[in-house]
């Protein structure tokens, strides 16, 4: 984003200084709020930092046991199988240790794996060359898994920093028998293979987009912990169930609908529980919905189609009724008012927002050609163009027009008046 243009004299400008927020320069980056805070003992102070990979899509935490202080966006070497990765520090400092807390792992692991050192030209020149491998190896080994019809998809390759290892992340409904695969693999690509089953949101976080709301996906901006949905979210918040709008890039419930599901719990405490029907004159009245910022419940009765809304008092005092034996004449419904010069009186603005629709500027559209009337198919000149070129003999030398009628015999006109187009009679030469 903008770590292109930052002055802080820092590698990859304002990451390194623990800024940068926006989630633009690396996916689910965090804000280091702890990094210009001082400590009283220093040597007390978390000597694990985190380390993100393929830009950070996977994170790791690694013991820095060099005597250099790394800061966040640097680059580092650290221990990879059999050989060596590269990868970029996102985060150092206590946040790592409120991580490790977080995951359940232990600082003092003997066998984390360590930091080797900050990363030379050579180390990058290794990383860079192969990592340009891994999309060639991609449609390599979907060509492979398809020859094996083995009911699988390759989502993505990712090599190590050294290019003596390759991790295959694929997607399968069912158990996969891969041994044969896994040969073919290693002699094909001359690495150490690994295999690795993600899901469809972790697909969506790998390969990233924009969601319906205009912004980048949760799942690969800052999202690591997926929980599960189901479609009882969305009965709770009066959402349609509708699988194209509910649904997310990865095919599966979109995240979001957890957000704000605990605050429509809490709203939905103070509604009458078991007011699915009441009992009126009219017949049973069935619940349709729940309005949780209007306070309402809307009935409908199986006479008519009409909705009528109530009052959560009203409900209570209905259901009250009913349990004594008495069945009240009417629901009385709540007014709600639509009228927009009301409200645009009483709150002192207007609300331009859906005010012009298509069809109503069809409609003028449609009006203004019927006041025009139908278009003169034989003299189609247009309304902006001047009149037609006159030859000398006063016709019009235009490719659409046509010869005019003759004269009726209706007409009155003086027998001098030959028009203004007519050339006067020839008199002769002058003397």
């Amino acid at each position: 984003m903008g770590c292109g243009s930052c002055g802080t004299g820092k590698p990859n400008g304002c990451k390194s200084n623990g800024g940068c927020s926006t989630g633009g320069c690396n996916r689910l980056n965090v804000h280091d709020w702890l990094v210009n805070i001082p400590f009283a003992d220093p040597d007390a102070a978390c000597k694990v930092v985190e380390v993100s990979f393929n830009k950070g899509s996977r994170k790791d935490f690694f013991l820095n046991n060099t005597l250099q202080l790394l800061e966040k966006g640097e680059f580092v070497t650290v221990e990879g199988v059999s050989g060596f990765d590269l990868g970029e520090i996102s985060l150092t400092g206590e946040l790592v240790r409120l991580q490790l807390k977080k995951r359940e792992a232990n600082e003092f692991n003997p066998e984390m794996k360590k930091v080797l050192r900050r990363s030379n030209d050579r180390d990058l020149d290794t990383w860079r060359h192969n990592k340009s491998r891994e999309k060639e190896a991609l449609i390599r080994a979907r060509a492979i898994s398809k020859q094996l019809k083995l009911n699988m998809k390759i989502s993505e390759v990712e090599m190590q920093a050294d290019g003596r290892k390759a991790t295959f992340f694929y997607i399968a409904d069912d158990r996969v028998d891969f041994r044969e695969l896994i040969k073919v693999y290693a002699g094909e690509f001359k690495v150490k293979v690994e295999m690795r089953q993600i899901g469809a949101r972790q697909e969506a976080a790998k390969v990233g987009g924009i969601g319906s709301c205009g912004r980048e996906l949760c799942c690969s901006t800052w999202l690591s912990d997926f929980k599960s949905v189901n479609t009882t979210a969305a009965r709770y918040q009066n959402l349609s169930i509708n699988q194209t709008k509910l649904s997310g890039q990865c095919g599966r419930l979109k995240c979001c609908l957890n957000y704000e599901l605990d605050t429509y719990l809490d709203a939905l405490q103070h509604f009458p529980e078991n007011a699915d029907n009441l009992q009126v004159a009219r017949g049973n009245a069935f619940l349709i919905k729940k309005d949780i910022f209007k306070n309402l419940m809307w009935y409908v009765l199986p006479d008519s189609n009409k909705q009528y809304p109530l009052s959560i008092e009203r409900v209570r005092k209905i259901k009250q009724l009913n349990a004594q034996g008495i069945v009240p004449d009417e629901l009385e419904p709540v007014e709600i008012s639509t009228n927009k010069a009301k409200e645009e009186n009483e709150n002192g603005f207007v609300e331009l927002v859906g005010q012009i629709s298509l069809k109503s500027l069809e409609k003028n559209d449609r009006r203004k050609r019927q006041q025009q009337g139908p278009p003169n198919r034989g003299n189609n000149r247009g309304p902006q163009q001047g009149p037609p070129p006159q030859n000398r003999m006063g016709g019009n030398n235009g490719p659409g027009n046509q010869q005019q009628p003759p004269q009726q015999r209706g007409d009155r006109r003086p027998e001098n008046n030959r028009g203004p187009q007519q050339r006067p009679p020839f008199k002769g030469p002058r003397k």
